[in-house]
């Protein structure tokens, strides 16, 4: 008689890995839940407000002139970007450039640089009183131009989200097989018509894709607007929260995310309609030579790092130099640079734990509901940090005003503020472990499987150690792009808990630039290492 047992193991195996997987489901459906849940809070409470009171704050003139001056920085950012953007991608890649390799790596480092930081100091070079200035001085210059304004906001916020643009584009021109322009070229046409008809099809939707994305970050900003003295959504919602204008706050915060929506929508349509012309895959071929403009073409990227990269450095050399004088309340103290560190850690261990089971089942079940469970960890990274502050606020008002007996308070706390975080930052490290998990080997998972072990066990011997980079690369990541979070970090703080972020903020609303010299430098330094995380996986986590 043949034997029974094999034949029992291997049906207890399927059975516990049905289990396994419908309790994964389980686990994945209540994490999409928690990260979704608060913002509801928000559409509470703007369905409570007065219908007469909403009308008001909805058509008001200045709900109106919000919108607009949204809508211009927007607008102004992303074409800015596409015009920086795409002809250094085009330089840097396909002609003769000289210093191409430096300035390759050169020109995307203002991706690293928070534009809070940048707009500060260039309010210090440039602003009534700033250092340009007084160099000119001298020569009888008593004034330059004014910095401050929508398009000052549009000038900042372009120098630190081009990058998207140059990204994208240049990946592209990478992949385009430079036979086909030779073909063009050999039928007459002049090297404008070749890249009109040739290289610019084959562009378009990776420099769409990165004007999105830089359209996308103009209309979340917060530190810019704030700082440039622009009435935008993010600026106003800010003022608004601040002089307890709740109802006008949560106004704003659902406009602007219908507007985010829009900008989201834009991109996923443009990402479903990725079809390039022109083959890809191709040999590079020999650079464009640009003859008598070679060296004048340096113009555009010097004059680029220059402004981006070199006037922030100088600024804060001169302010790190600086005596401190005036307000010794606003000097750095180290506690600041541990309470980032802390929270950030808390964020980045509870953002990994969060994102295995979410990266795990996403990766080895295609289905609906994993694909659902995936996209709703990513609801907190698409909603700008100060509608997503305000609906925690909303958040942990309503659950304590529930009085529910021994529950602890949560608004305006260490966990409430670490949560945030988690809910904004979390699709970074689904994304990297996700790709981790795709790599492992199922085969070398169901070996284990025979072996005896349980689904859980061959995780955990096997995945998990497989992926023990991504997954620590997963956390680097949150960790690093929460110490720069400005608005959530604001809003949520507990009071007197003070970080890095808020350090440089209460330096620049006084107006004592020299003490946010050493934090500002500080954050510079992490913004680097965020870029080698990035290096070392691509690229394309966080982005």
């Amino acid at each position: 008689m043949r034997d029974a047992r094999p034949i029992l193991a291997d049906l207890r195996s399927r059975l516990g890995s049905i289990e396994t997987t419908y309790g994964l489901a389980l686990v994945c459906v209540a994490i999409a839940l928690a990260f979704v849940f608060p913002l509801s809070w928000l559409v509470i409470e703007t369905v409570t407000v007065d219908p007469t009171r909403a009308r008001e704050l909805l058509f008001s003139w200045g709900t109106v002139e919000v919108l607009v001056n949204s809508l211009l920085l927007m607008a102004g950012v992303t074409a800015s970007s596409v015009l920086i953007g795409v002809p250094l991608a085009y330089l840097t890649t396909r002609t003769d450039l000289p210093f191409r390799r430096f300035l390759t790596v050169a020109v995307a480092l203002p991706l690293v640089v928070p534009s809070y930081v940048g707009a500060f100091s260039f309010v210090s070079a440039f602003g009534p009183r700033g250092e340009f200035r007084d160099l000119l001085a001298p020569l009888g210059v008593d004034r330059i131009p004014e910095i401050y304004g929508l398009h000052g906001a549009v000038l900042l916020i372009t120098l630190y989200t081009y990058p998207y643009v140059y990204l994208t584009t240049r990946a592209a021109l990478l992949s385009l097989d430079t036979t086909l322009i030779e073909a063009a070229r050999t039928l007459d046409h002049t090297r404008w018509e070749a890249f009109r008809r040739v290289t610019l099809p084959h562009i378009r939707p990776a420099t769409a894709a990165g004007a999105l994305l830089a359209a996308l970050y103009a209309i979340s900003d917060f530190g810019t607007p704030a700082i440039m003295r622009v009435e935008v959504f993010t600026q106003q919602i800010y003022v608004e929260y601040n002089s307890f204008g709740q109802e006008y706050a949560a106004m704003l915060s659902l406009q602007l995310l219908v507007v985010v929506l829009i900008v989201l929508g834009l991109e996923q349509w443009i990402r479903s309609n990725r079809s390039v012309e022109g083959g890809t895959g191709g040999r590079s071929g020999a650079p464009v030579p640009l003859g008598r403009w070679r060296w004048p073409s340096l113009l555009l990227p010097v004059g680029v790092v220059v402004l981006a990269l070199v006037v922030p450095i100088w600024i804060l050399g001169r302010w790190l130099l600086a005596a401190d004088a005036g307000r010794p309340s606003l000097a750095f103290e180290w506690s600041f640079a541990v309470n980032s560190a802390t929270v950030a850690l808390a964020a980045a261990a509870v953002a990994v734990l969060a994102a295995l089971p979410i990266a795990y089942f996403a990766a080895r079940e295609e289905s609906p509901l994993s694909t659902i469970t995936e996209r709703a960890t990513y609801v907190g990274f698409a909603v700008p940090g100060i509608v997503l502050a305000l609906a925690l606020v909303y958040f942990g008002a309503g659950y304590e005003a529930l009085e529910i007996p021994y529950a602890p308070r949560i608004y305006q706390t260490i966990p409430i503020l670490v949560f945030a975080y988690v809910i904004r930052f979390t699709p970074q490290a689904v994304g990297t472990l996700r790709s981790g998990v795709l790599q492992v080997d199922p085969t070398i998972v169901e070996a284990a499987r025979t072996l005896g072990e349980s689904p859980g066990g061959a995780f955990r011997r096997v995945t998990l150690r497989l992926i023990a980079p991504s997954v620590t690369a997963g956390a680097a990541l949150v960790f690093l792009t929460t110490m720069k979070e400005l608005p959530v970090t604001l809003i949520l703080r507990p009071t007197g808990f003070e970080t890095i972020v808020t350090q440089i903020w209460r330096a620049q609303e006084a107006a004592y630039f020299q003490y946010a010299a050493v934090p500002a430098l500080l954050l510079l330094l992490i913004s680097g290492l965020s870029m080698v995380v990035l290096l070392s996986q691509g690229g394309r986590e966080g982005l």
